[in-house]
Formats: structure tokens, C-alpha cells, sequence
């Protein structure tokens, strides 16, 4: 269950030349309660003027997320607001705040332009999950089932929620942890008590999606040849295939995560399970983003 947050700036942190972090506060965030994991959620952006539409998100219920979004998509193309789906970095329900880190990359983008701009006390309503509902843990894909060898990728898009995630992780876990960022000034300090090792991925100049593309291939070639035997056959993806599919890896030992960019993620997955016979309830993969097209 979901509910819209009247979020205000509380602070912004510079972490690196492309991550900006967003400490967004208010009072009915105490509610905002789910474990972390790559939480999503959804970010409505003020108009050009700092305003919002009217969407009844404040009335009492609260409308469903198919009633606001479709009175969304009702509004004339200049009334509407820019939405955009991002993951929560940190969650502090007692302080009533949670963290969300932003990509910059120019202002062409709303949202980067939007995070290149804000500060303290500007507004951002957050439509999230609300902890006092039993299915308040929508919009969370991390599920290893009962695998403890993990395998995490993925572009700078979908570092906060890799780093929430090894954060969570208790000292069990093994693994390996990709890291794409688009310069080397874009490590972030991450903690795990897991001993999954983290590898960062700078691009440096190189394409999208080249060097997590090798990293992980890498990975596969030095798996060992016996360890995950799904041997499943796998059709070519389409362009009308879906580009976001969670699995439940029960009674297996490997489990990957992998977003990111559409067609670099559905690539690594498509490699995982036709070329090293990984089974596709092992293997969750979410396009994060697609080249050349807006998401909300």
C-alpha cells in the first residue's frame, strides 16, 4: 500500500561529480517503514513555476495509485508535472526523513535539472509505501530466497539501491557486487558485514553498459562450470518482451539482481541464462531506463 508524502528538502550533499543526496523530511514519514532494499518509489517534480496539479493526492482515503495516475494522464501535456521512479537510499522513520540520491548529468532531464537547482525547504512529494499496511514491502524485487551466493549489477541508476542492499546483508552472504559510474570520482563509500566484494566500474569514456558488460562476463567465466544448472532455453528478447521480471530463486544457491539501462540489463540476463545455464527463477532483472526514451 501506497501513500503521497509532502516531502520538503532538509538538505542536499554533493556526493561525487554525478550523485547528489536529497534528505527529504516530514512529520507522516514515520509511516514510511519497510526495511529499505531497492525500495521504489515515485517522485512527482514541481512544474516550471514550483507548483503541482490538483490529483486529490491529500484527501482522506488517500486515492489509489491508478486514480491519481490516470487524472495525471487526463491533465492537458502543460499542466502535467514530470514523474519519475527512484529508489530510496536510506530510511530513518524515527526521524522522519528518508535519502534519495539523484544522477545528475545537465539540466536537459527534469530531474536533473530539478537536483541541480533545489535547496533546503523546496518541496518534493514522495509517493511511497506506508509501514502500518501488511503489503507496505510493494515496489521491492530483492529476494534471494534461500540463495546466499549472490551476484549484483548495475549502472549508476541502480547504486543506491545495490548499496542499500549490501548494507542489509548479513555476514552469510558471498557474492560479487558491479558497480558501474561514469568517472572514477563517482565511488561511493559503501559498508557490507557480507563478504560480497564490491567492485567499481568507471566508465571513464567508455560506452554505457561496457564495462559492467565485461565485468559480468568475467564473472561468468570464472563461475565455476557445475554451479548453477537451470539449462533452460531462452528465445530472443523482442521488442515487445518485458524488460522487468522478479524472480523467486527457492532451493537455489545463485542469485542475481541486475538494473539499470533496458538493453545492456536484458543482455546480461539473456547471457546468464542461455550461455552459463542459469535458471530464470535466478536471475531478477529491472530496465531502470531505456536510451532515448522519458520513464515515469
Amino acid at each position: 500500500m501506497s501513500r503521497a508524502y509532502a516531502t520538503r528538502v532538509a538538505a542536499v550533499r554533493r556526493m561525487s561529480p554525478h550523485f547528489v543526496r536529497f534528505t527529504l523530511a516530514d512529520e507522516e514519514l514515520r509511516h514510511f517503514h519497510t526495511g529499505g532494499l531497492d525500495q521504489r518509489i515515485k517522485l512527482f517534480l514541481p512544474r516550471p513555476d514550483g507548483t503541482f496539479p490538483d490529483l486529490g493526492l491529500w484527501r482522506e482515503p488517500q486515492p489509489s495509485l491508478m486514480e491519481w495516475y490516470n487524472a495525471w494522464r487526463a491533465l492537458a501535456e502543460s499542466e502535467r508535472n514530470p514523474i519519475r521512479t527512484y529508489t530510496v537510499r536510506d530510511i530513518r522513520p524515527a526521524e522522519r526523513e528518508i535519502d534519495v540520491d539523484f544522477v545528475v548529468h545537465g539540466t536537459e532531464g527534469p530531474a536533473s535539472a530539478w537536483a541541480l537547482s533545489a535547496a533546503p525547504g523546496d518541496e518534493l512529494i514522495v509517493i511511497g509505501p506506508d509501514g502500518r499496511h501488511e503489503n507496505a514491502g510493494a515496489g521491492i524485487e530483492w529476494s534471494p530466497g534461500t540463495a546466499t551466493e549472490v551476484l549484483l549489477a548495475g549502472d549508476e541508476t541502480a547504486v543506491p539501491a545495490i548499496c542499500a542492499i549490501l548494507e542489509s546483508l548479513p555476514e552469510t552472504f558471498t557474492g560479487e557486487a558491479y558497480l558501474e559510474v561514469p568517472s572514477e570520482q563517482d565511488v561511493l563509500p559503501v559498508r557490507t558485514a557480507s563478504a560480497v566484494a564490491v567492485h567499481w566500474l568507471p566508465r571513464d569514456g567508455a560506452a554505457l553498459g561496457e564495462p559492467l558488460t565485461a565485468a559480468v562476463r568475467d564473472w561468468g567465466r570464472r563461475r565455476s562450470e557445475g554451479a548453477a544448472g537451470g539449462g533452460e532455453e531462452f528465445a530472443e528478447i523482442g521488442a515487445e518482451d518485458p524488460l522487468w521480471e522478479v524472480s523467486e530463486p527457492e532451493g537455489f544457491r545463485e542469485y542475481a539482481w541486475l538494473a539499470g539501462e533496458a538493453g545492456v540489463i536484458t543482455a546480461l540476463r539473456r547471457h546468464m541464462v542461455k550461455d552459463l545455464g542459469l535458471s530464470r527463477k535466478q536471475v531478477s532483472f529491472m530496465g531502470y531506463w531505456k536510451r532515448g526514451r522519458a520513464s515515469s
